[in-house]
């Protein structure tokens, strides 16, 4: 699956990294494929952050849907979903991501899997248990990796894997779970603001918290040292699917050609970046410290994109 014309230093000049909001390091990463198989990822990310949005926009403004709203909004999330299948819906803006979904063959049991963890967003505020988060991410998380991961495999024609055996599922999941519990404590402050909690009950309870204690902390109140020792709960499990994540990163490389290689790890090397930045000892906690600037980000990239070329040498 060779590549020509591939040059790394260009396409980094292209990326207008000031006007990528909140730096979506998927399409950072992805930036870096030939340009059909990006404009395919963009679609995907769009349609999937579209539905996201609505449900969290939603509960930014009232926290707890009424039951005619979760009707409503479960409603949409199914018919725009089952639109993928083919069934007919009125909206024009779905006829793009259908013949994405078709040309590329991706697998619709994975956005099966998103419109569970959505419809689960619509009827509930939180997670029981740490357990119930990693089925919600499944979905959440889980699928857009996967879809990443599926883009970034197919051969040439499109028609099928760099190499079939391979369980690209199972490959997705250590870095689609290590990039979420990251971006969870990233966002801990504007998620709690927009009324939204990732924090399970249970690892929340065992450190004597309540998920309403969280909300306290980000409107004016200190860190409590509880919430400390839950950020080192999570990061305990960040570095369990950081390790995971090499291993799988490692497994791929072999069958992928070097700008698809590449974008595996500029994508893992933004997110270590906002990892490497938790401190659960002294951090506030707050997204603008936990999240590079735009000019970080491009410099991360470059770094990344350097030590690559090194090691081709």
């Amino acid at each position: 699956m060779q590549t020509n014309n591939f040059n790394p230093r260009e396409i980094l000049k292209e990326i207008q990294f000031e006007q990528l909001k909140k730096h979506p390091n998927i399409l950072i990463a992805a930036a870096f494929w030939e340009p059909e198989r990006y404009e395919a990822a963009k679609t995907c990310y769009r349609f999937m952050r579209k539905i996201d949005d609505m449900i969290d926009d939603r509960k930014a403004d009232i926290q707890t849907l009424d039951d005619c709203e979760k009707s409503l909004f479960t409603n949409q999330v199914q018919d725009w979903i089952a639109c993928l299948q083919g069934n007919a819906i009125d909206d024009s803006s779905f006829s793009k991501v259908i013949k994405i979904v078709s040309d590329y063959n991706i697998p619709l049991n994975l956005f099966s899997n998103f419109a569970k963890s959505m419809i689960y967003d619509i009827h509930n505020d939180g997670f029981p248990t740490f357990e119930s988060f990693l089925e919600y991410a499944e979905g959440a998380a889980v699928t857009p990796a996967s879809v990443f991961l599926h883009l970034c495999c197919l051969n040439e024609n499109n028609e099928s894997y760099a190499k079939p055996s391979m369980d690209l599922l199972e490959l997705a999941r250590p870095c689609a779970i290590f990039s979420y519990l990251v971006h969870i404590i990233r966002d801990f402050q504007i998620d709690q603001q927009h009324n939204l909690n990732y924090f399970a009950d249970d690892i929340l309870k065992e450190n004597n918290l309540k998920a309403e204690d969280l909300k306290l902390m980000v409107n004016g109140g200190t860190i409590d040292k509880n919430f400390r020792q839950v950020v080192k709960t999570y990061l305990n499990y960040a570095e369990e699917y950081k390790r995971k994540t090499e291993i799988a990163i490692q497994q791929l490389e072999p069958f992928l050609s070097q700008r698809y290689i590449l974008s595996l790890r500029i994508i893992y090397r933004l997110y270590l970046e906002i990892y490497n930045r938790i401190d659960p000892e002294h951090g506030l906690f707050k997204t603008a410290d936990l999240t590079p600037t735009s000019e970080e980000t491009k410099q991360i990239v470059e770094e990344t994109i350097l030590t690559f070329a090194d090691a081709q040498k």
